[in-house]
């Protein structure tokens, strides 16, 4: 099979700025006007969000096309298939309606030698009439400097984090309550190390 042009493009950049992994974690927040069940059944992956990915998703990252397996299981492993490549998560934490976590078991995207995806949660808080859903990514990063690099990772986190928590929002929409007022928060921390994973 030949490689992809982003394959090549990721393994020139990991030759030029590649370096030992570094731990880091992305936050991203989005207040909806639901309660904590509905919005815990609207939960989905990023490869189960319909409609098309921002473009600089599209640019960096391969297309997702389906995910099989039971995400609200203990134990059960999640296969997402994507254009160029696969991934498959395992889950860890099923709390509903506040709590799902997972960790990355298998990640083949092309991009390994610049970040290793390990795992992510979503944290479903209810706040008077409203709730907040926070999603979290967590990576080790392997390009240098990271001064540099820390922010273009954690813009790209952000936006595939807008894009699953957009998907959130349009099925709330479509079968429950409206929006809030765009409440969004990101967070990166400026600092890495290993207390930094959630």
């Amino acid at each position: 099979m030949r490689e992809s042009r982003r394959h090549a493009a990721y393994r020139f950049v990991s030759g030029l700025f590649g370096g030992a992994g570094v731990k880091e974690t992305v936050t991203t927040t989005l207040r909806l006007d639901a309660d904590p069940g509905t919005v815990w059944n609207r939960l989905v992956f990023y490869e189960e969000v319909t409609g098309s990915p921002a473009w600089l998703l599209r640019a960096l990252l391969p297309h997702p096309l389906r995910t099989e397996g039971d995400k609200r299981r203990i134990g059960a492993i999640v296969r997402c298939a994507y254009s160029d490549g696969n991934l498959a998560k395992r889950i860890t934490a099923v709390e509903a309606p506040r709590l799902l976590r997972f960790e990355v078991v298998e990640q083949r995207l092309g991009i390994e030698a610049c970040i290793l995806t390990q795992g992510g949660s979503y944290h479903i808080h209810g706040c008077g009439d409203a709730t907040d859903v926070a999603l979290i990514t967590n990576y080790e990063a392997y390009l240098r400097p990271r001064t540099i690099w820390r922010p273009v990772e954690a813009l790209l986190v952000n936006r595939l984090h807008r894009h699953i928590l957009g998907g959130i929002r349009a099925a709330v929409l479509a079968h429950g309550p409206a929006m809030c007022a765009a409440s969004q928060k990101t967070s990166a921390p400026p600092t890495t190390g290993p207390g930094a994973l959630a």
